[in-house]
């Protein structure tokens, strides 16, 4: 059994926030500090929060999934041309996507459920393990590639997402229709190439089908629900579902189901793991899940855009049903009709952006949200002191949850 971290006590996903004794140095911000606090937020840094150290071995997996994908869509790109020269060209965008940043977070999990689960990175499989877990990263290509078409983003990692790349060639080539109808056609496809080529690359992994079939549930299970999360969020966003209880169920279908969740399932199942662990797994996954992605909505809003690559305040431009602006319009009162009326409104002046984020201090949501991390953490790290986790498996779980909920990107 792995050793329980000294952490604040477990929380279930619908349990009201309430203050956690914090011992990794997260603790929440008092409002009557809420002037000084804002000046430090809106400068783009969130305070309190020192970047926490990665795991050892993050960044040489990391790089191993990166020359995995790599060679992967080089190995495509002539198929893709021999179709037709600019379908190549389109998939050499997709290329530059992929590998043009991002954590890796979901091999990184899955490959760390495998080797908790007693899978031997010395043994002849586990390349093709590494290899499998990979896909993952294409998933997440497709998610993101139809969640900027979808939400309208300019930019992702301080580049132009690629249905604007595409409607800029259009627009600077003088072709005939309109340039976004067509840079949304070629991110709609895109997409969709990334996730077939998902499927591909698992398959094609070099694990034994009977291995393959074993996971096939976490497969399965993932892609169908980060598109369910997906379409719970545009349904959220036309009907103006302002609960929290919404907000919380996008976040455990669209980000944490197949953040850390669904990988970690698939790495356990890959192993051969039993029902303890697997539910061990599942439970740890689904609370730090949510907590990364109120983190992400914490920066989408305070964040630094030279280090999030992406415009501070892009989800109230974006009218996001988030945690946090449900907290805060809960809150609102009188300035209720404030917060909804910037809502959505693209063209969002910065000083009413700061505006807000001033707003959302005084009312104390930031404070309810850093809550619900922290106890969202603490539930998920007792999780893993319920089954058997083999080292140094167990060590770097609980060092990678503190890590995905601290983050500054």
């Amino acid at each position: 059994m792995v050793t329980r971290p000294a952490y604040g006590g477990p929380a279930r996903l619908d349990a009201p926030s309430r203050p956690t004794a914090d011992t990794l140095g997260r603790v929440a911000h008092p409002s009557t500090q809420t002037d000084d606090r804002a000046r430090r937020r809106s400068s783009g840094a969130l305070p309190d929060l020192a970047e926490p150290t990665e795991p050892d071995g993050s960044a040489e997996l990391r790089h191993r999934v990166e020359r995995e994908l790599e060679r992967y869509l080089a190995a495509r790109r002539g198929e893709a041309a021999a179709i037709g020269p600019v379908f190549g060209e389109a998939v050499d965008a997709l290329a530059r996507f992929v590998l043009g940043g991002g954590k890796r977070i979901r091999p990184t999990f899955a490959w760390w459920g495998w080797r908790g689960a007693g899978g031997d990175p010395a043994a002849p499989e586990a390349d093709a393990v590494l290899r499998a877990l990979s896909a993952l990263e294409l998933i997440q290509a497709s998610a993101l590639i139809h969640d900027d078409l979808i939400d309208a983003s300019a930019t992702r990692r301080g580049r132009p997402t690629v249905h604007v790349e595409f409607a800029t060639r259009h627009a600077d080539a003088d072709w005939s229709g309109p340039p976004a109808r067509f840079g949304a056609a070629a991110a709609i496809l895109l997409g969709d190439l990334a996730l077939t080529w998902a499927d591909d690359l698992y398959r094609d992994s070099g694990l034994p089908s009977a291995t393959l079939d074993r996971a096939a549930e976490a497969w399965r299970g993932m892609r169908t629900e980060v598109l369910g999360g997906q379409f719970l969020d545009v349904h959220t966003q036309a009907t103006g579902d302002e609960s929290a209880a919404a907000a919380l169920r996008i976040d455990r279908y669209k980000t944490a189901a197949y953040t850390v969740e669904r990988p970690l399932h698939l790495g356990a199942l890959l192993a051969g793991a039993d029902d303890t662990l697997v539910t061990a797994y599942r439970r740890f996954g689904a609370d730090i899940g949510v907590a990364f992605q109120l983190r992400d909505d914490l920066l989408g809003v305070y964040g630094d855009p030279e280090v999030t690559g992406k415009p501070a305040g892009d989800d109230i431009r974006e009218g996001k049903r988030t945690l946090l602006l449900a907290l805060a319009l809960e809150k609102a009162g009188p300035a209720r009709a404030e917060i909804t009326a910037a809502l959505g409104a693209s063209e969002l002046a910065p000083e009413t952006v700061e505006r807000l984020r001033t707003l959302f201090l005084e009312l104390g949501a930031v404070q309810a949200v850093e809550q619900r991390i922290a106890a969202l953490t603490g539930a998920a790290l007792d999780a893993l002191t319920t089954a058997d986790i083999d080292e140094p498996a167990a060590t770097t779980l609980q060092e990678l949850a503190v890590s995905a909920t601290r983050r500054h990107r």
